[in-house]
């Protein structure tokens, strides 16, 4: 659906139940073909069957029972109820990712509630709901466990607008639920009420996450709820649950394989001491831990008897020091990805080296992203010790001091197989520190020699000459982040002409202007969608880019105070829909 939304507009408007042959030269029956496209679950692969013929297309609309909608905004809730009759699932994005960096006013849109309320409408039978930056109200969430009487799933991610009577509706009333997800969502008056209100007899949850609900819970409730749910999987819990109350749930959920945990910051007697350790050294079959508010290196100790099996670990929340950083890490041999603050500095990376050979995944976020002139962190030593040891790395996002062309050269000839590579140095437009000389020989080498990149975030002191690499080498790449980089226009021409498979681009703080943009004519209905921000686009190179290209919206956020003509923010997107009705005054649709 994501992929190829413009056959949407094609979609038969007759709902009713019988559909026959389509095509009379067709080489399968319609109960034979259906019964193949049943299991085919890939969204990009059913895009593109429903484009090879009409009875295919037909048979897919039919066949399909899980929806996947990348941007809420390129297809109206009408065109989809209208195209699938059966739908069961539904993961649905809002707000382009630079909102999360509060580039977007909190107003300018993605609110589910028309969504929902076509949901209940048409799919009563639907199981699953996976929602990301998105606006979800109270009244949403009541509708959605009133409407749909065999609900399973909720997930709730990086989402804002709902209060504690929302999960109280969705607790009360959906009977059969298995996963309430609730992450990084930001919320307020939500208290831990909820919890209370899942019926005496419920039983059936598998993956309980509320660890981003700032709340006080009842912990009688929790305790309850945990001990009746027996095949409970995934339990992550927020920072007011502390290390005591921790233990007595572990008591009752044996088949953990995701645990977040509370805050470590109690003071434990020698006894609570060893029975929690006890209780940690009883999952074997822990894979990935994440929480750990607090922890300090007392408490640290009580993880590595679960540590063994662990294969995602999660220190997002946890600034840790080296020293102690790598005393946990020599416990977690089999660990395949890796989150951590850049506190533990390069020595701690240098740990990560020498204990996790079969890392694939490193993310290095900054303790204080807001203080670019820190003198603690990260660099490009830490960075060549992991690839040195962790030969199958294959996803990095990495928030560094300092980095040199030589390192990232040598990063990409160890790890060829990147298929995610994030480079974020902190100091905007920062030069190779050591030559003085621009990063475009670091990007040029990780496009050249990582043929399989499908992501890429660019940052330091950059000419058009990186860009032209990009362009050039980068076959199947599908999302590009750039920041304070580019020496004129043809930089970006340089990568809507090539990188065939783009899908997203995002730009700021970057010298690209109208002729850049307009550029992207023909590329743009084959992306996702396009963000520029604080560039030199014009409002008269948006006009044209609209006039010209009719089926994209062309939306320009407007900010007070600012030249009229100057275009900040500039969404550009592909849409079936038309433009959106719910556009904010700020949102200049043109």
């Amino acid at each position: 659906m994501d992929s190829e939304p413009k056959k949407a507009e094609d979609s038969p408007s007759n709902s009713g139940n019988s559909h026959g042959p389509i095509h009379p030269q067709s080489p399968f029956p319609d109960e034979v073909l259906e019964k193949v496209l049943s299991f085919i679950d890939s969204h990009k692969d059913r895009s593109s069957i429903s484009l090879v013929r009409k009875d295919w297309y037909n048979a897919e609309r039919w066949t399909r029972s899980k929806l996947f909608i990348g941007n809420c905004y390129a297809v109206s809730p009408e065109i989809v109820a209208r195209r699938f009759r059966r739908i069961k699932s539904v993961t649905l994005k809002g707000r382009p990712r630079f909102s999360d960096f509060n580039m977007l006013p909190s107003d300018w849109g993605a609110n589910v509630h028309s969504w929902m309320v076509m949901f209940a409408k048409v799919y009563p039978f639907m199981e699953e709901l996976r929602l990301k930056r998105m606006t979800v109200t109270d009244e949403s969430l009541e509708l959605l466990a009133k409407s749909f009487p065999d609900f399973k799933a909720l997930s709730l991610s990086s989402c804002d607008g709902f209060s504690e009577n929302g999960l109280k509706a969705v607790t009360s009333h959906c009977r059969n639920l298995t996963e309430l997800n609730i992450q990084d969502s930001i919320t307020e008056d939500v208290g831990g009420g909820w919890l209370s209100c899942f019926p005496e007899n419920f039983a059936s949850l598998e993956i309980l996450n509320f660890s981003s609900l700032n709340g006080e819970v009842s912990f009688d409730d929790l305790e309850r709820l945990v001990s009746r749910c027996k095949s409970l999987r995934v339990l992550k819990v927020n920072e007011n649950i502390t290390l005591d109350q921790l233990h007595r749930l572990l008591v009752h959920a044996p088949r953990l394989t995701e645990l977040g945990t509370g805050s470590f910051l109690q003071e434990l007697t020698p006894r609570q001491y060893e029975e929690i350790e006890t209780a940690f050294s009883n999952y074997k079959n822990l894979q990935v831990l994440s929480g750990l508010w607090e922890a300090t290196s007392l408490y640290l100790p009580l993880l590595y008897g679960a540590c063994a099996s662990l294969t995602f670990l999660n220190l997002s929340d946890l600034p840790l020091q080296s020293g102690e950083f790598a005393k946990l890490l020599a416990h977690c041999p089999n660990l395949r990805c890796l989150w951590v603050i850049d506190t533990v500095e390069d020595k701690g990376l240098e740990a990560v080296g020498s204990s996790c050979p079969l890392l694939e995944e490193l993310r290095v976020f900054p303790f204080d992203p807001h203080d670019w002139h820190h003198r603690e962190g990260v660099t490009e030593s830490g960075f060549l010790a992991v690839s040195r040891g962790c030969r199958n790395l294959h996803y990095v996002l990495y928030f560094c001091r300092r980095m040199t062309n030589a390192a990232v050269v040598s990063i990409v000839q160890n790890c060829p197989d990147f298929t995610h590579f994030r480079l974020c140095i902190m100091t905007p437009a920062q030069p190779d520190y050591l030559t003085n000389e621009p990063m475009d020989e670091a990007f040029g080498a990780v496009v050249k020699t990582c043929t399989k990149l499908k992501r890429l975030s660019v940052s330091g002191h950059l000419t058009d000459r990186t860009f032209e690499y990009i362009g050039k080498y980068s076959k199947n790449l599908e999302t590009l982040s750039v920041a304070f980089a580019g020496s004129s226009d043809w930089g970006m021409q340089c990568i809507l002409e090539g990188c065939p498979k783009l899908r997203k681009l995002e730009i700021r703080d970057c010298p690209f202007g109208n002729a850049a943009l307009l550029s992207g004519r023909e590329k743009y209905e084959m992306m996702r969608s396009l963000w520029m921000s604080t560039c030199h686009v014009t409002m008269t190179g948006c006009r044209l880019l609209a006039t010209e290209m009719p089926r994209l919206n062309v939306e320009v956020i407007r900010d007070e105070g600012r030249d009229e003509d100057q275009a900040e923010k500039v969404y550009v997107y592909r849409s079936v829909a038309g433009p959106r009705q719910d556009a904010p005054p700020f949102v200049l649709t043109l």
